[in-house]
């Protein structure tokens, strides 16, 4: 049996449903209560973000084999709980590189451009063209925290655009090959050097609030950050205090500490006209979720074909 509580791509569904008991309930991810009732008999659970995956929800599911997760970030599952019981965790490693790489392009661009916030002067009847000429990409340098797969795609992406490419990341050995391209910092040396500057880290007790005021405090006053990595490693706060005050030029969010974002966590962001806000979106497109789809319902049904 398998149990879908977040939504996936309706073709990928259709393959499981042929195969194997399948309940797809994407509604589940603001029902989570309801979740522990449904795992008896489930062996696969396809998840993505929101659904907490905790040492109770597995310990409740004993025919449990396998969590497939639509994405890559693993924090929303409890991974020691998991290998107590044998359960495999699936990411979909790879498969929205893309997209998230050109999330982080796109918003470099229109932070950097910054002519894209003027749609409200202009229908006041303003011509604000001296307020709007901004930056080219070309030229400038992206810097990297964490140099992952994400990371040197973006990067790669970002060269083909002009840019030069920096990256701190303490587990890449300084010899590796995957280093071409992209001079070797430290995060001191990404922060101060680099116009742009985007996450690639996961949440650990190591990474959360690894973008602090000290730390935004090393950027330069020109600067625009982007954070499509993972909530919490960035202290919202410090950032909204940073872009109000103009320590920093603006910045693009697609995750939180919280959520969805609560009333008090979004009223620290009001107001501000250099920030960009998504809904945890930078790895979902079109494409993206037909190919993560795609992948764990290959995984689901490789794992279930060895019952």
């Amino acid at each position: 049996m398998i149990l879908i509580t977040e939504f996936m791509d309706e073709d990928a569904v259709a393959r499981l449903k042929a195969a194997h008991p399948t309940t797809y309930a994407p509604e589940l991810a603001d029902q989570q209560d309801d979740i522990p009732a449904l795992m008896a008999g489930v062996q696969v659970l396809i998840v993505r973000n929101r659904t907490q995956v905790t040492e109770a929800l597995v310990q409740s599911a004993p025919d449990l084999k396998m969590v497939g997760r639509l994405g890559v970030g693993l924090d929303n599952i409890d991974l020691v709980a998991c290998k107590a019981q044998d359960v495999i965790v699936c990411p979909a490693v790879g498969a929205n590189t893309l997209s998230v790489a050109e999330y982080v392009l796109t918003n470099a661009a229109i932070l950097l451009r910054d002519a894209y916030q003027a749609r409200a002067r202009m229908l006041a009847g303003e011509w604000p063209r001296g307020d709007c000429s901004g930056r080219e990409v070309a030229g400038r340098c992206l810097g990297l925290v964490g140099f992952g797969e994400i990371a040197r795609v973006t990067a790669q992406l970002a060269q083909a655009m002009g840019m030069k490419t920096c990256a701190y990341d303490p587990f890449l050995p300084s010899d590796s090959p995957l280093w071409k391209g992209t001079e070797q910092r430290d995060l001191e040396g990404v922060l101060g050097g680099s116009d742009v500057i985007s996450l690639h880290v996961p949440l650990t007790d190591a990474t959360r609030h690894i973008i602090n005021a000290d730390r935004l405090a090393m950027m330069q006053s020109g600067a625009v950050l982007i954070n499509a990595a993972r909530g919490g490693t960035v202290d919202e706060a410090a950032l909204a205090a940073a872009l109000q005050g103009g320590q920093i030029a603006g910045a693009a969010l697609d995750v939180f500490e919280t959520e969805p974002l609560t009333q008090e966590a979004a009223r620290i962001f009001d107001g501000l006209q250099n920030l960009i806000l998504t809904p945890h979106i930078a790895g979902v497109t079109v494409d993206s979720n037909i190919r993560v789809s795609a992948m764990i319902a290959d995984l689901a049904l490789e794992q279930l074909s060895q019952e």
